[in-house]
């Protein structure tokens, strides 16, 4: 039986992912805030729910971790056995990749991010979120 050969090879050091400029982190939730503002949560919220015991969205919101924003949506628990009142989840996420572009992702039934628009523009971003079905929260 032949012995395997132990071989060294090069294996470069990953790249480095830019760090979001302070003023870009502003401009880009701003926008963002606006657009929930003006989209999502009139298409989304419910102001008078007719069901006591389903969860429904109550706030759209977005915040900045690390190099991603994530856009929120916060349900409301209504039913008598619910173990909180209230309870987070995300629904999008945009990662800032340099240049003023970013890649666009959706989170899956099971709770991983899949991207499906890479190297977009912000305002290219927006109108992903608003016309594909991907992104509702």
């Amino acid at each position: 039986m032949a012995k395997k050969e132990k071989r060294w090879f090069y294996s470069p050091s990953r790249v480095p992912k830019p760090r979001v400029p302070e003023l870009v982190k502003i401009e880009v939730k701003r926008v963002c805030d606006e657009f929930v503002e003006s989209v999502l949560k009139p298409r989304s919220i419910d102001p008078d729910p007719h069901e006591d015991h389903f969860n429904y969205i109550v706030d759209i919101f977005t915040k900045w971790y690390s190099n991603y924003l994530h856009f929120y949506a916060k349900y409301r628990c209504p039913g008598p056995n619910a173990i909180e009142p209230f309870f987070e989840t995300k629904f999008a996420r945009m990662e800032y990749t340099g240049r003023d572009r970013f890649n666009l992702s959706y989170m899956r039934h099971t709770e991983e991010w899949l991207e499906v628009y890479p190297e977009m523009s912000l305002d290219e971003c927006m109108e992903a979120i608003r016309n594909d079905p991907l992104f509702t929260p």
